[in-house]
């Protein structure tokens, strides 16, 4: 999964983790790792972050944060930031997707860049 805002190309990574579920207790937990590469000829600085998560089950939620796990990096011309965080869903089918309000060090103005839709999918759900 790819998207490309203005030069900024966003990609994620999904992975289970058996270790933090339960099905039991309707408990599943995704690990994403997102790769932010600025393919400008100037730097970029991540300032916010919007997601939409949607499970299986119809449940819906909106997250709006300053920056990502605790930094607003600045990412220079032709270089990649990488990151890692989690979703807890109650169900083990869900998808995730929003954008970054980034700032332009070219011209000090913000743009949205998308972050490409991606599913939260337990591995049993393949079979």
């Amino acid at each position: 999964m790819n998207a490309i805002t203005k030069g900024v190309s966003i990609s994620v990574k999904v992975q289970f983790l058996f270790s933090q579920s339960n099905a039991f207790e309707f408990q599943y937990f995704f690990q994403y790792t997102i790769s932010i590469h600025n393919t400008n000829d100037f730097p970029v600085q991540l300032k916010r972050r919007h997601w939409n998560i949607l499970d299986s089950n119809g449940e819906k939620k909106e997250v709006d944060g300053e920056g990502v796990v605790g930094e607003t990096p600045v990412i220079g011309q032709d270089k990649v930031y990488v990151y890692s965080s989690g979703c807890n869903l109650s169900s083990d089918w869900g998808k995730m997707d929003g954008y970054y309000t980034m700032l332009s060090n070219h011209d000090d103005r913000t743009f949205l860049a998308a972050i490409p839709a991606f599913e939260l999918v337990a591995p049993w759900k393949f079979n």
